[in-house]
């Protein structure tokens, strides 16, 4: 054999579980289609000529455990935001607005009685993700484990037994409060708060369970300053990171096929891990696909000259962009905007919300624009299912959902956004959109689902079959010798390493055995 493991993908995933294993002393190759390392997790110009690092695709950091870093020696700076949230209430127009921070203005949105349930729901979620946080890192719990860790049967069954929906209504009962809840629910997830299915629920959960708190941070330098920092590990123990190198097939005893440039390379490895998706691994060999789970979310990138002024004078921009800035998501708007894009149609107005890199990290930005007062945002939209992209000619539908997010952006604002965006050196606007087809075609992203595919609960049913360690950290496959090690295995999602760690776990326990 040529190596102990070939990786298949270079995302931040593969490239942690090849850190991981090369420092183990194996012998490790990763593979990556394109150019670079990093996957979604990168940082780069986004527009000609003009010198700012955007996180292109994956933008905040909640679930990278510190233990991950401190095992391989990697240093990554996140900066805290200030606030956590401001959400303009659309009764009002956007005159009035919540600002979740050092002091809440419920009372400002007619909702002071909704404080107190408020702080409680994300008191009672802590008593179920302080426990599951350490245990993303260790080998599955069967249900009644993770229960039983939780020792809290009421926050449990809240959060984990029924619908987020009536957990969510009984805390509080304002449309908008409610909805500033509800929204983390929701994020590249395509249902609705009272599905049975419980998807909502786990995609609450992982929204939740970041450090046990919560707390979703900014990477200072770029999400590309992870996954460099994990390159530069991986590569520093030894391992081979190989780029432009397309892969073409896997094959169960191990052996790997792929382009390079105009080269047809097989090698083969005694352990093949798989960071791409459950459906892109299945095509490579030649199996059916697993059941999909398209992704529901569009993706705007803004490069400004200042921040924009809300309609709430009451707040400041950088208030008001300092944490999430939620706009037409309050309960019932996130429920008409489900069932419009159910219908096929894109819904109006788009639930959305933004992110100011700049304001928490100016790294990413020039001196020169630093000191211009330019700002970047990120604007993510909600319900959004790739089965909208389903016939469209790419650029159409990309620049209706465009269209969309601007809209819902404006309607809040006291001046349009358009005129403070900035011009690239070819005259165009210093703004980019990624559709779920966007992702698909740029990154592999099975039908533009940021999860590599549905998520899971962090834990395994107590009739599951746990007995390889492949199964134990919930990256098996079908294949004794093919692993899962991307956002599509078990506690997969976001940017995390989780499942790299896990993978590289199980091979190193699979080796020892």
């Amino acid at each position: 054999m040529d190596t102990d493991v070939i990786i298949v993908g270079g995302g931040h995933n593969g490239l942690t579980a090849a850190a991981y294993l090369a420092r183990a002393g194996l012998r490790v190759t990763v593979l990556e289609r394109q150019d670079h390392t990093g996957g979604a997790a990168v940082s780069a110009p986004a527009f000609p000529g003009v010198d700012a690092r955007l996180s292109r695709y994956s933008y905040l950091v909640s679930l990278l455990p510190p233990r991950i870093l401190d095992d391989l020696g990697i240093s990554v700076r996140l900066a805290r935001r200030r606030y956590s949230s401001y959400t303009p209430d659309p009764a009002s127009a956007g005159e009035t607005g919540l600002l979740i921070g050092p002091d809440p203005t419920f009372a400002a949105v007619g909702a002071e009685a909704d404080a107190a349930g408020f702080a409680e729901f994300y008191e009672r979620a802590r008593r179920v993700t302080e426990p599951l946080w350490p245990t993303l890192l260790e080998p599955l719990p069967t249900r009644s484990q993770a229960r039983s860790r939780v020792g809290d049967d009421a926050a449990w069954d809240a959060l984990v037994e029924t619908p987020a929906a009536d957990a969510i209504t009984a805390a509080v009962g304002s449309d908008l409060v409610r909805g500033v809840i509800a929204t983390d629910a929701l994020i590249g997830t395509f249902a609705t708060l009272d599905d049975i299915s419980l998807t909502q629920n786990v995609c609450l959960l992982y929204h939740l369970i970041g450090g046990g708190t919560g707390d979703w941070d900014v990477p200072v330098g770029g999400m590309g300053a992870v996954t460099d920092a994990l390159a530069g590990a991986a590569a520093g123990f030894g391992a081979r990171l190989v780029t432009g190198a397309e892969v073409t097939s896997v094959q169960p005893d191990g052996s790997v096929r792929y382009r390079m440039e105009d080269r047809i390379v097989t090698d083969s490895a005694r352990f093949v891990l798989a960071g791409v998706t459950p459906t892109v691994l299945a095509e490579l060999m030649g199996e059916p696909a697993p059941p999909a789970a398209p992704g529901a979310q569009v993706k705007v990138n803004l490069l400004l000259r200042r921040l924009p002024q809300s309609r709430d004078g009451s707040v400041t921009p950088e208030q008001a962009f300092g944490g999430t800035f939620h706009i037409n998501e309050t309960w019932s708007q996130l429920d008409t905007a489900y069932r419009q894009a159910a219908a096929g149609t894109i819904p109006d107005p788009l639930p959305c919300e933004i992110y100011c890199h700049s304001l928490s990290d100016p790294s990413i930005l020039s001196p020169g624009l630093q000191a211009s007062g330019a700002q970047t945002l990120t604007v993510f939209g909600l319900h959004t299912p790739h089965s909208l992209t389903a016939g469209a000619e790419p650029a159409v539908i990309r620049q209706q959902l465009t269209d969309a997010v601007l809209t819902s952006l404006n309607s809040v604002l006291a001046e349009p956004v358009q005129n403070l965006i900035l011009a690239a050196a070819d005259g165009r606007p210093c703004l980019e959109t990624k559709t779920t087809l966007d992702l698909q075609n740029t990154l592999g992203m099975t039908a533009g689902n940021i999860f590599h595919g549905g998520l899971s609960w962090p834990f395994a049913e107590d009739d599951e079959l746990l007995e390889s360690p492949a199964q134990h950290w919930g990256v098996a496959t079908e294949h004794d010798r093919i692993l899962l090690c991307g956002s599509g295995s078990r506690r997969g999602g976001a940017v995390s390493g989780i499942g790299g760690h896990n993978a590289a776990m199980a091979v190193l326990a699979t080796m020892t055995r």
